[in-house]
């Protein structure tokens, strides 16, 4: 494999970017000249000795805003650990250096949505969960790996990265199309890693979970639901738990992923809006499309559905069953399990007869596994997808509890545990084990909702608190404020940094500009004036109870019946997202 530099130099002119590659025995220099966006490679003694000279991680890639084409490269990293051998890094820090030398040829509307735009892709930049190696292929799962062609081996890592979790790929568009500069960048993914290196019986394993998101119908909570034209789910993470001992390694792979056809739940200032399933598409098409996919690249799909069996959830239950139903394909088994009700009242280790439901095709998959001598002895033939309405708190604690079964089987055929011997039991890697699921779940709560996830308290600990139930309902109002108030603008954000909106240089207007309705100006502060005149007349009251009763009811009666309207309309209230056009459900 064609692998990447690991360290640059960046040498900046007011002509050109030099980025200096700076690896043992390396004479290669990416040059970017900064007026035609031309990109070739050179040598070193082509740097200009009067540049101005910075070190830099790497390169996440190029994208074109109002003012022109910026560059984006990592300025700081952090080492995670060592996976088979070779450095994994996390992304700490970036920096984005336009090409142009001023932005003085702009308008003052241009450079504001100039700095509007920059500011969305630095929001991105800064969600936590940037990864990437230069030496080996972090997309794909070590079975995926291990089948593959002697032609893909020697493929570069852009080349022959899975493009669900190039996470920079839009970014990249410039290095994908000139080979030769294909080791000065690299495929980042973004989701969570942990590696740790743990010891049972005296003997020292390596256990690693890795997290792929999905920037395929990547977004937000309540703007990206369900599935799209291509059958991409979102929120789709693929997770990947990967134990080394002694020169065998094995691996097992689960996914989670939004309900598969073609619904959405738009926030409306409402705690929890209704979710609406589409009447005019065929959701069929969508979901075989979704199914036939996730056979080839995984084999056998078992659902572990999660939502509510009543409520405002049983409609898109009963609509997943039928669908699983009428796809008649053998190869995808459907499993309903309503979490809160079964869990109800702190009693969670009901959990348990979802993994004894599920015990012997979670055995008949199997795991991926290697000996010392590089032989595949086992090969995972099934993959559990399991979604809850967010894919998740239910989900993260549901894909534990099943990976912590088939480690069991894994330690055992490596030879750490001992027959008999639980990993239960194993008080220091239990811990280890739960908080680092835990921390998982946060990772790709904070990603999509916006906030740490809930129920990680039974997830670290093995019991649900009635602190963790406190720390829920905070998060839970943080989590409200951000779906409301500031997810438009982070879908946006996300948009942007996909290229699922690109930025048009000649265009004097941009969806930024739209103005706001006039209700979106007026009545908040016709409510907070009247609730204000209320308490103020409760506070000095008048010469008599009547007339002090009088002001107090109609300035009540004013906020209480403004606060309605706004609730009535509150679509027009909320932070919506401005650049990709929005999906109409019926």
């Amino acid at each position: 494999m064609a692998t990447a530099y690991e360290s640059f130099n960046l040498h900046t002119t007011p002509e050109k970017f030099y980025i200096e590659a700076c690896d043992d025995r390396s004479n290669d220099v990416l040059s970017i000249d900064r007026v035609s966006t031309e990109m070739i490679l050179t040598v070193r003694k082509d740097v200009p000795p009067h540049a101005i000279t910075r070190a830099i991680s790497g390169i996440m890639g190029t994208i074109r805003m109002v003012a022109g084409t910026y560059l984006i490269v990592i300025t700081k990293k952090k080492k995670v650990g060592d996976l088979l051998g070779h450095a994994v890094w996390k992304a700490m820090d970036f920096d984005m250096i336009s090409y142009k030398k001023t932005v003085l040829h702009l308008t003052e509307n241009q450079m504001q949505d100039n700095k509007a735009f920059l500011s969305m892709i630095n929001s991105v930049l800064h969600t936590d969960g940037f990864y990437f190696t230069t030496d080996y292929d972090l997309t794909h799962t070590l079975q995926r790996l291990a089948n593959t062609s002697p032609e893909f081996q020697e493929m570069s890592l852009l080349e022959r990265a899975d493009q669900r979790f190039v996470w920079n790929g839009h970014l990249l568009k410039d290095f994908m199309s000139q080979p030769e500069l294909h080791r000065f960048a690299y495929p980042v993914i973004h989701g969570f890693i942990i590696m740790k290196s743990c010891c049972i019986n005296g003997k020292i394993f390596e256990w690693n979970v890795i997290s792929r998101r999905s920037c395929f119908r990547a977004g937000v909570r309540y703007y990206v639901r369900g599935i799209d034209t291509e059958g991409h789910a979102a929120n789709f993470v693929e997770t990947e738990q990967i134990v080394q001992y002694n020169g065998g390694k094995a691996s097992f792979v689960q996914t989670r992923g939004s309900i598969p056809f073609y619904w959405s739940q738009r926030p409306n200032l409402k705690y929890k809006p209704k979710p609406q399933i589409s009447k005019t598409i065929n959701h069929l098409d969508g979901f075989q499309r979704h199914f036939d996919s996730q056979i080839i690249i995984y084999g056998k799909q078992v659902i572990l559905n999660l939502i509510d069996q009543k409520g405002s959830e049983k409609q898109l239950e009963m609509s997943f069953a039928k669908m699983a139903s009428s796809l008649g394909n053998g190869m995808v088994k459907y499993i309903a399990f309503d979490f809160h009700k079964e869990c109800s009242r702190m009693r969670w280790h009901r959990l348990q007869i979802l993994v004894d439901m599920v015990a012997e095709m979670q055995d008949e998959y199997g795991y991926f596994l290697v000996d010392a001598d590089g032989k595949v002895l086992v090969q995972q033939d099934g993959i559990f997808r399991s979604n809850c309405m967010d894919c998740l708190d239910r989900t993260n604690v549901i894909q534990s509890l099943l990976a912590r079964r088939s480690l069991q089987s894994q330690l055992e055929q490596l030879g750490v545990l001992h027959m008999g011997q639980r990993i239960e039991d194993q008080v220091d890697f239990e811990k280890i084990y739960k908080n680092a699921w835990a921390d998982n779940a946060n990772a790709c709560a904070k990603q999509y909702a916006g906030t740490g996830a809930l129920k990680t308290d039974f997830t670290r600990t093995g019991k649900r608190t009635h602190w963790g139930l406190v720390m829920d309902g905070w998060n839970s109002m943080i989590r409200y404020y951000k779906n409301n108030f500031s997810d438009g603008f982070r879908q946006d954000s996300i948009d942007l940094f996909l290229g699922n909106y690109a930025v048009d240089e000649a265009d004097m207007t941009t969806p930024l500009d739209e103005p706001k309705d006039w209700k979106f100006l007026t009545l908040p502060i016709i409510m907070v004036v009247a609730f204000s005149m209320c308490i103020i007349c409760l506070l000095m009251a008048g010469d008599t109870w009547t007339e002090t009763l009088a002001y107090v009811l109609f300035w009540g009666s004013a906020s209480f019946v403004t606060a309605g309207v706004i609730l009535f309309n509150g679509r027009d209230f909320v932070d919506a997202p401005k650049l990709v056009q929005k999906e109409k459900m019926d």
